[in-house]
């Protein structure tokens, strides 16, 4: 609401693109703290605007579920008691009333496969028509939708490319069809599932990035360029910067990594321990580190070695890829040096500082060949923010790098700095860039200091295009590191499927109303045994008709695996990639592969139904006992109804009713 760029790690941004239009159509500022989870909404907050869209995709929800059923080749009754399940799942509601994203990804998901089963449907009738061309465009623009909002909608959309993709197959071996109808029908599928999902996901992103203009807090773990592209900031301070560097420039040099923290190459008078606390000896020379903040010991100044004025001459003279400099520290005026003495920290790596001369035999190693990483041609110009270097030692061939670690007390707990063999591999923490840059003009230290003192004054912004910054911030959201700490609410996917885990999500200040994510426990077990259910008949069904035995006609068996490969699959690629996730999880994670898991139940009670209950007593039985399971639902929705509402104030006795394993004793004495 307020423009200011921040990244968040949980994924891309149309999600919360979406609940900013919600809280701009109703008149939001922005002027909302939102770091403390329960606090109360100000005036200017409007809550409903902001909750109607995940409201809105959760009442959706119903009648998508009952629509895939019914294009799945399901009977009406089955496909009603799919929605009746979505619709009295007290998980689902209580995500949906909140200002929270599970219910616009749910949303999403089913209205791709829901999309994808109206275009397959459509295949068999009329192709290429108007209807057929709708539902298979709205397939891919959904499934581009549900990874905008949560990177987990991927694997939704790897589903439906899989079923797409088993179709296509299918298609090319209709020897019915000509060619050039096959190959038609393989790039329409091509153009709507592959191109037009990777152009609405870039849509998102270039709407982000618009609108996402000012700088902010966020900014320091993004590139230096990227940086320079926000109103303010690093913006500000580099405005009128020279674009080319050149002998006798002032630059401070940021390390392109940024872990673990964004950090700029410095130096100070300190100089290194003669003795290490584990008895390793050290050169005793200054201190070269890498500091998290701006400083005025940050700025070095490039040299020629060939000639010994620190200015800028007229015309400069620009560095280019392959030149060997010299680093001089613009403070202390001691050239950037390593040599074959081992780093305080990394005893395999070479210790980096700025000479000292002690008259003793360890001469001065100050010569560093400029590599441009990032160059276009081998005569490439070093240019500020834009051109990412390594700094390769001449000597030795070791490359500066910042390792990581954190000095101990001596070195101010800064970051060291090392010298890396070549031979080691390349990493990016072995890559700097200039952010700040003048040329310098004095000649005496005095003045000079003077003059590193002063604001530098090349606006970059524009060099920098839509898709670097693209990538760059994909990357970053991709690689940032989340909380891994664990919480009071947080759980493992093996306590989902159980139901053994939940989340206070709110409490009322003055009495004890409170909301709580609680799955309807009926359906939840329910749906765990609908899933093994399908799976065993799936397998013995599969092992008879190797057999060449067909319990199934034709059109039943294709209608089952494919209800199978939507639901069954659709809850094990969204629920079996949380056990290789490390980061913190919770309940709410559980609920798109619920969803899918719930719509499968239906499926199986049919199957059973029609193919299994053979006789009229068998089935007339099992009838009375799916309306009495469906009423069992029921009851434990409206049990668990005041903590998914929190419209009820609760006693102490009754809180501990409405834990799910007492309420399940409850209700088998019931019943």
């Amino acid at each position: 609401m307020k423009r200011i760029f921040f990244l968040d790690g949980s994924g891309p941004p149309f999600g919360h693109m979406l609940l900013a239009l919600g809280g701009y159509l109703g008149g939001f500022d922005g002027n909302f703290l939102w770091n403390r989870i329960g606090a109360e909404y100000s005036s200017n907050v409007p809550v409903w605007s902001l909750r109607l869209l995940p409201a809105l995709t959760g009442a959706l929800l119903v009648p998508m579920a009952y629509q895939i059923l019914l294009e799945l080749g399901f009977s009406h009754c089955a496909a009603t008691g799919a929605a009746l399940l979505i619709l009295i799942e007290n998980a689902l509601i209580t995500q949906a009333r909140l200002m929270l994203l599970e219910s616009v990804l749910i949303f999403f998901n089913l209205l791709a496969v829901l999309s994808y089963l109206k275009f397959a449907n459509s295949q068999k009738q009329r192709p290429f028509s108007l209807r057929w061309w709708f539902w298979l465009t709205l397939t891919g623009m959904a499934c581009s939708c549900a990874v905008g909002v949560k990177y987990v909608g991927v694997f939704t959309y790897l589903l439906v490319l899989a079923v797409a993709g088993v179709h296509a197959w299918h298609l090319i071996g209709d020897r019915t069809l000509s060619h050039v109808r096959v190959l038609c029908h393989l790039l329409a599928r091509a153009a709507a599932l592959l191109v037009v999902p990777a152009l609405m996901y870039l849509s998102f992103f270039y709407v982000h990035l618009t609108l996402l203009c000012r700088s902010g807090p966020h900014d320091q773990i993004m590139s230096s360029a990227f940086q320079a592209s926000l109103e303010g900031g690093l913006a500000r301070i580099t405005q009128g910067q020279p674009l080319e560097v050149a002998y006798g420039s002032q630059v401070t040099l940021k390390n392109v990594f940024g872990k673990p923290v964004p950090c700029w190459l410095h130096s100070h008078q300190s100089t290194y321990p003669m003795i290490y606390e584990n008895g390793r000896g050290s050169s005793h020379q200054q201190q070269v580190t890498c500091y998290p903040f701006k400083d005025v010991n940050n700025w070095w100044i490039v040299k020629d070695p060939g000639r010994h004025p620190l200015v800028v001459s007229s015309p400069p003279r620009p560095v280019r890829h392959g030149d060997v400099v010299q680093l001089v520290h613009g403070m202390t005026t001691r050239f950037l040096n390593t040599h074959d003495v081992a780093a305080p920290l990394s005893p395999h790596s070479q210790e980096v500082s700025c000479y000292v001369d002690y008259n003793i035999s360890m001469p001065s190693q100050n010569l560093w060949r400029l590599d441009i990483v990032n160059r276009e041609s081998d005569t490439e110009v070093w240019k500020t923010i834009l051109s990412e270097v390594r700094l390769v030692h001449v000597n030795t061939s070791a490359v500066l790098k910042l390792s990581g670690a954190h000095l101990p007390d001596w070195g101010f707990r800064q970051l060291e700095v090392v010298g890396e063999k070549l031979s080691r591999g390349y990493h990016e923490s072995m890559v700097w860039n200039v952010e700040e840059h003048r040329y310098g003009k004095s000649q005496e230290q005095k003045e000079r200091e003077l003059e590193l003192h002063s604001p530098a004054q090349m606006d970059v912004s524009r060099n920098l295009s839509f898709m670097a910054r693209f990538l760059e911030l994909q990357w970053r959201m991709l690689t940032v590191k989340s909380d891994d700490s664990e919480h009071k609410y947080s759980s493992s996917p093996l306590d989902w499927v159980t139901l053994d885990t939940s989340i206070a999500y709110w409490l009322h200040p003055r009495t004890s109303a409170q909301i709580h994510l609680l799955g309807n426990v009926v359906i939840w077990a329910s749906a765990g045994l609908a899933t093994a259910v399908y799976a065993l008949l799936f397998f013995w069904y599969l092992l008879r008709r190797r057999r060449c035995i067909r319990d199934l006609p034709e059109d039943c068996w294709l209608r089952w695996v494919l209800a199978g490969a939507l639901c069954a699959g659709g809850w094990a690629v969204n629920y079996l990639p949380f056990f290789l996730m490390e980061k913190t999880l919770f309940l709410y994670h559980y609920l798109p592969a619920l969803t899918f898991q719930i719509l499968l139940l239906p499926v199986v009670l049919q199957h059973v139904a029609d193919h299994l209950c053979r006789s009229p007593l068998l089935r007339s039985v099992f009838g009375s006992l799916v309306v009495a399971w469906y009423s069992c639902a029921c009851h434990v929705f409206n049990t668990l109804r005041p903590l998914t509402y929190g419209d009820k104030s609760l006693s102490p006795g009754e809180l501990r009713a409405l834990r799910w394993k007492d309420s399940w004793d409850i209700l088998i004495r019931k019943y």
